[in-house]
């Protein structure tokens, strides 16, 4: 097989059983060599062991190639396919299995790890119809966020990647806007006007006091623009950035507007967020909002992510009709430009 194509393979794996970071870029980075090299070279080299003295190729990855070369499945891989059948989580199967796509995801053009070929690739694995590419807005700067004039570059990587690969996948393109804190989205309205699908997100100032923050999340909400309210608490529960309290916000206001402007509360699957909580998925439904379940992956193998944000959908009893992830593309585009 591919050599690039299964050190790839098995950062894919590794980001989805939540390895160690240092672990799973070290695959990626020899995947990115191998890419780089004729492949008469990189066979000549694993054959005569040149491939070790290469910086950037360990003794794994170096075994994994070879191994690949020879047109073996390497061990490795072979060994976390095989660990990797089992789905992350037993619960919500019937709802993961419904889900068409993911409206959440960041590439290396933010803060995400990974090119969009790859985000694309993993989630073409993964049986998805579409996904949308939401890179940070520039106001985000720690997340190095994108301009307009970068955001039009990336449209076009987009179109090419779907001219290039029209296998019934579609790249959506996107962006997760700030809402800032006058309430107004951080990319001007032409450019918005562009995309497909834009998740507004509340990301500076989570502390503020719940009357400032309800205000600035209704902001949002009523720009015509928004098609999803992303991670609406800001919460983390767990993980390598610690914790934090949610925000504070009146959210029966707040999801009485999403109700009424027709934006979908995302239920975002990242582990370290579980956002929102049970109680305000509950006010949601009680609200009448429809739901997004949503990876906000940030690398190819955290797309499958989505199992847990489909086990809380189920655990607090949302129906498939009502999250917008479940439907099929053209139903959701109509949909998204709320026509």
């Amino acid at each position: 097989m591919d050599a690039a194509a299964a050190l790839n393979e098995i950062a894919f794996w590794l980001e989805r059983g939540r390895a160690a970071t240092f672990k799973v870029q070290a695959f990626r980075k020899a995947a990115g060599i191998i890419a780089a090299l004729d492949p008469a070279e990189v066979e000549a080299r694993a054959r005569d062991g040149r491939l070790k003295s290469m910086k950037g190729i360990g003794d794994r990855t170096y075994q994994v190639v070879r191994q690949a070369v020879d047109g073996e499945v390497p061990e490795y891989l072979a060994d976390l396919r095989e660990r990797s059948a089992e789905p992350l989580t037993t619960d919500g199967g019937a709802l993961y299995a419904a889900l068409r796509g993911d409206l959440h995801s960041h590439s290396d053009w933010s803060d995400g790890g990974s090119p969009i070929t790859l985000m694309a690739d993993a989630a073409r694995l993964l049986g998805r119809d579409y996904l949308a590419l939401t890179d940070h807005s520039p106001n985000l700067t720690v997340a190095n966020g994108l301009s307009a004039e970068r955001l039009t570059e990336q449209l076009d990587v987009v179109a090419g990647i779907n001219g290039d690969n029209a296998n019934g996948f579609r790249l959506l393109t996107g962006i997760e806007v700030d809402i800032l804190e006058s309430g107004e989205l951080d990319q001007s309205p032409e450019m918005l006007d562009r995309l497909d699908i834009v998740v507004s997100s509340v990301h500076s100032k989570l502390r503020s006091p719940r009357d400032t923050m309800t205000a600035r999340m209704l902001g949002g909400i009523k720009d015509p623009h928004t098609n999803v309210l992303g991670h609406c608490t800001g919460r983390l529960v767990e993980g390598s950035r610690g914790t934090r309290p949610q925000s504070e916000f009146d959210a029966e206001k707040v999801f009485a507007a999403c109700a009424e402007h027709n934006v979908a509360v995302e239920i975002n699957s990242r582990p370290e967020r579980q956002d929102p909580p049970d109680n305000l998925i509950q006010l949601a439904m009680e609200a009448g909002c429809l739901f997004s379940i949503d990876s906000d992956a940030h690398a190819p193998g955290q797309l499958d992510f989505l199992q847990y944000g489909a086990a809380r959908a189920a655990k607090n009893n949302v129906p498939a009709e009502r999250i917008i992830t479940t439907w099929p593309l053209d139903k959701l585009l109509e949909w998204a430009k709320k026509a």
